[in-house]
């Protein structure tokens, strides 16, 4: 479910979305958004008013120092970043080579990511990065996997933020008169189904699926199951 967080272009509720067994998502339980450095003042409003317990700010120190949000080093916000600064730039040719890089170099920071989620005891619990793509978009299907969410769903819900920045794409390209950079701005900034799917294949074959890499990231069966009642009840 979109929600209306004037600023930004990509916050949404995921709650609703089914899982194997028959269940759904609560609403008001996890919301994904791009960065709240956009908002606007209704915007701002709007999130106060929406009844969040939890903000985690995926995004590197120096995004942050950059971009901080109104809510950073408030107590509703929670930095988790997803590489660590000794980490080197990872240097990869497409985004799903640099996000694999990124999870198989930090699974105890993924795997705190979405304990940060199972640890909230009231309130939704947002998560963002910068534009709500894909180190949002991995936190969120780990989270999503784990609750049983099947593929197809996961895959949908990250798809849905193509649309939603599709214009902020359009506005970068129409500012960089240099068209020889495009399909690099295009492979990092658009946002391809083929993308989590790809990811998600990835930590089937090499981890044994979502769930044994976040127990290799350190998560205990206690924690997973935590995540589960928080997602689904």
């Amino acid at each position: 479910m979109d929600l209306n967080w004037p600023g930004c272009r990509n916050a949404r509720d995921v709650g609703g979305l089914p899982t194997a067994d028959g269940q759904v998502i609560r609403s008001g339980v996890l919301i994904r958004s791009d960065s709240l450095h956009y908002l606007n003042a209704e915007g701002i409003a709007a999130v106060r008013c929406s009844g969040v317990g939890r903000i985690l700010d995926l995004r590197g120190d120096g995004e942050v120092e950059n971009a901080p949000t109104p809510f950073t080093g408030t107590p509703l916000a929670v930095r988790q970043r997803l590489a660590d600064p000794a980490d080197p730039d990872h240097g990869q040719p497409t985004m799903v080579a640099a996000c694999t890089w990124m999870l198989d170099r930090r699974p105890e920071l993924f795997a705190a990511a979405v304990k940060a989620i199972a640890d909230e005891e009231a309130g939704a619990v947002v998560v963002h990065c910068h534009g709500g793509k894909d180190r949002t978009g991995m936190v969120v299907a780990l989270a999503l996997s784990v609750a049983g969410v099947p593929e197809d769903e996961i895959v949908a819900d990250y798809f849905l933020t193509q649309s939603r920045l599709a214009a902020r794409l359009d506005e970068q390209l129409a500012e960089e008169p240099d068209v020889s950079k495009h399909p690099e701005m295009i492979e990092f900034r658009d946002t391809r189904g083929e993308t989590i799917v790809a990811i998600l294949r990835y930590l089937g074959a090499k981890y044994g699926g979502p769930e044994a890499y976040l127990r290799r990231g350190g998560l205990t069966g206690d924690d997973l199951r935590k995540l589960r009642r928080r997602l689904v009840g």
